[in-house]
């Protein structure tokens, strides 16, 4: 029986890969990608969705949190832990949760997805609460760990959403806040969503924290004011940052992030 999942289908424009060039296997999986920005353009009302509820969370004082297996836990821990050093926030305020822990981030560890109670376990220990927003990252949409995660979520109060690249079905919407759905299509090797899947996983999760932070102050027009300076390209671009909006020269930039602790926006 066919699965019904679009992320196992196969791909018929890629039936014959084997037997193709290298150069045409390039040109193959590029054609491929150029759909990917148009899938995810169509979910733009559920990724706002997603964005509001995480400023919403955040202005509580709660959490964005990521949970998901393989490449979409990897993803999500990716994601979160580019926000300190660019939006200077503290590491807990948004944070991945991925199947099998530390090791999964390095090492496939594929058997540690197929429990729902190791999801909600983990999203136990983190003490999710109502404050907080948790965003499942399933590309197929039927990870077991994701779903007991936000069942756990749900149960404790918190705000929940699923990030998938297949057809949503009534269940999934019913349950919860936001679901966001872009339809990447079948992948050029079939069911290894780390391509289109997780090349659309990764632009939405970019544009929901940016976004977030965008809404919370942390940039003025489009300079990371809230940096802060931890090593010399953050520190080189500090100082272009001050160089642009306050009109100084180099040397009064350095001199005024030094005063201000390294922090731009303190500096300004």
């Amino acid at each position: 029986m066919r699965d019904k999942r679009l992320t196992e289908q196969r791909n018929p424009l890629s039936s014959r890969i084997d037997a193709l060039s290298t150069l045409e296997i390039v040109d193959l999986i590029n054609r491929e990608d150029r759909t990917i920005a148009e899938a995810v353009g169509k979910e733009r009302e559920p990724i706002a969705r997603a964005m509001e509820l995480a400023v919403e969370a955040f202005r509580k004082g709660g959490r964005l949190i990521y949970v998901g297996a393989g490449t979409s836990g990897r993803l999500g821990v990716l994601d979160a832990a580019e926000m300190p050093p660019t939006f200077g926030t503290d590491p807990e305020m948004v944070r991945g949760v991925i199947a099998g822990g530390y090791d999964a981030l390095v090492r496939a560890q594929e058997g540690a997805e197929d429990s729902p109670e190791d999801g909600a376990a983990a999203l136990s220990a983190m003490k999710v609460g109502p404050d907080d927003f948790v965003l499942g990252i399933a590309t197929s949409g039927t990870t077991p760990f994701v779903h007991g995660a936000l069942a756990m979520a749900r149960e404790r109060g918190s705000r929940t959403g699923l990030l998938i690249c297949t057809h949503p079905d009534e269940e999934l919407l019913e349950s919860h806040d936001v679901v966001i759905a872009p339809l990447t299509g079948p992948e050029v090797i079939t069911g290894s969503t780390r391509m289109k899947a997780g090349t659309a996983t990764k632009m939405v999760l970019n544009t929901i924290t940016t976004g977030a932070m965008v809404r919370l102050g942390k940039v003025y027009g489009n300079l990371m004011v809230d940096l802060q300076v931890t090593c010399a390209k953050l520190q080189d671009r500090g100082e272009r940052i001050l160089m642009e909006t306050l009109d100084v020269r180099r040397a009064r930039a350095r001199d005024l992030l030094a005063e201000a602790g390294g922090s731009v926006k303190v500096a300004i």
